[in-house]
């Protein structure tokens, strides 16, 4: 048995990238974590009767996603930790949602983004100290989408493994989508029978930045049987997405595919750069197995 830590910046940023390896590689025995650095003070609340917990004094958002992420983990059959809370090890960070780029959240005495680097990369270390896995995954140098708290956890992940010495550092790998995978699943949306309210991209619509050349994606998780889990494990963060049947949404009611397969990338724990591929691409699960 292998253990994995999966880093991620706020509830529901796990299931929605990598709820199928979490589950898939549960099943298959290996002791699995999530680390989440913060605990989405900023999310948008979809559901109205929960309206009044956004932006409201004292972040009650935060203890209520904390409790969704706890059921979600369960169903995922995973153990999770929170930075800053005791069971994370380290010294307590109790860091909070930066928001999207450009918010007056940035400006926060507690926000994660604008942390200092060192700081944050040193929570990090000792908790990845504390669990001792045989792999970390978590987002690229873009942060998936581009929203600063991803980018921090990339950054501060990496600084936190160049940091550790080579006999105890697990290896790295990235959360990518090949590019063949992001048209195969716009194309099925726009044939899928939608929620009416829902808008499906365009043709011609940017892809986010992590969605990269197939070439680039070396490893991939592809468990359909698990879409039912990963469903489930979404409609317990029900401030912040909406399941649907093969698709969810958020708040901006854009749909997004639920495929059944992840993509990732080997990854330098010391530098972040890609690692070359060997061949074609193969199950994350030999990335635990072999390190190569």
């Amino acid at each position: 048995m292998s253990r994995v830590l999966f880093v991620h910046a706020h509830p529901d940023d796990e299931t929605l990238a990598t709820g199928i390896a979490l589950a898939h590689l549960s099943d298959r025995g290996h002791d699995v974590h999530v680390l989440t650095c913060t605990l989405g003070e900023e999310g948008e609340v979809i559901p109205p009767e929960l309206a009044y917990l956004e932006q409201a004094p004292g972040d009650p958002l935060a203890a209520h996603r904390r409790a969704e992420l706890r059921t979600a983990m369960g169903i995922l059959g995973v153990s999770h930790h929170v930075l800053g809370e005791p069971d994370a090890g380290g010294e307590p960070a109790a860091y909070r949602d930066s928001g999207m780029a450009g918010s007056v959240a940035a400006r926060h005495p507690r926000a994660f983004a604008s942390a200092p680097l060192a700081a944050v990369a040193g929570h990090l270390r000792a908790v990845i100290a504390g669990l001792a896995p045989d792999l970390v995954v978590t987002y690229d140098g873009e942060g998936g989408y581009g929203h600063p708290d991803h980018i921090r956890v990339h950054e501060a992940t990496v600084a936190a493994l160049a940091g550790m010495p080579e006999a105890t550092r697990p290896r790295l790998a990235l959360i990518l989508t090949p590019l063949s995978w992001a048209r195969e699943d716009r194309a099925w949306l726009t044939g899928a029978d939608l929620d009416p309210a829902w808008s499906v991209p365009g043709e011609d619509a940017a892809y986010p930045p992590s969605v990269v050349a197939d070439a680039l994606v070396t490893y991939a998780v592809c468990a359909p049987e698990q879409i039912a889990r990963q469903a489930a494990a979404l409609r317990a963060h029900a401030t912040q997405v909406i399941v649907g049947e093969g698709a969810y949404a958020l708040s901006n009611l854009v749909a997004a595919r639920l495929s059944g397969r992840e993509g990732y990338a080997a990854a330098d724990p010391v530098t972040g750069a890609l690692l070359p591929g060997h061949g074609p691409r193969r199950d994350l699960e030999e990335l635990l197995r072999t390190g190569e």
